[in-house]
């Protein structure tokens, strides 16, 4: 089982698990994370103190994916389409390492606009 998280903005909270991967424990170590949102299509991402190389990265994800886009640094929340994806797939701008997953609905985080904060931190 995974480490459970909370992410929060001012009008979403939502639990997600992180893998077991050296990437997710690189992100857990360096929790908690508070961060300005960025939007890019229906993906949320934001610059996150951990630097870590491509980890079995993918070039496409799917919805409630959480990711790590190592050539920014960033910790992305993928929800939907992006202006890369594809009819049939969701594409991250480039590879990102799957860190985890949302355990409540993706869509909620259409709510969330650019420039809000948003702040990760362990479940107790």
């Amino acid at each position: 089982m995974g480490k459970k998280i909370r992410i929060k903005t001012e009008k979403v909270t939502m639990e997600a698990e992180l893998f077991e991967t050296k990437t997710a424990n690189a992100i857990w170590n360096s929790l908690p994370i508070e961060a300005k949102v960025n939007t890019w299509g229906e993906e949320i991402y934001f610059a996150i103190p951990v630097k870590m190389g491509p980890e079995k990265a993918v070039d496409v994800v799917k919805e409630g994916d959480l990711g790590y886009w190592s050539q920014g640094n960033g910790f992305c929340i993928f929800f939907g389409k992006t202006p890369a994806s594809t009819k049939s797939e969701i594409k991250p701008a480039s590879p990102v390492n799957l860190v985890g997953r949302l355990l409540g609905n993706p869509k909620d985080w259409r709510k969330v606009k650019d420039g809000e904060k948003i702040i990760i931190e362990r479940k107790t």
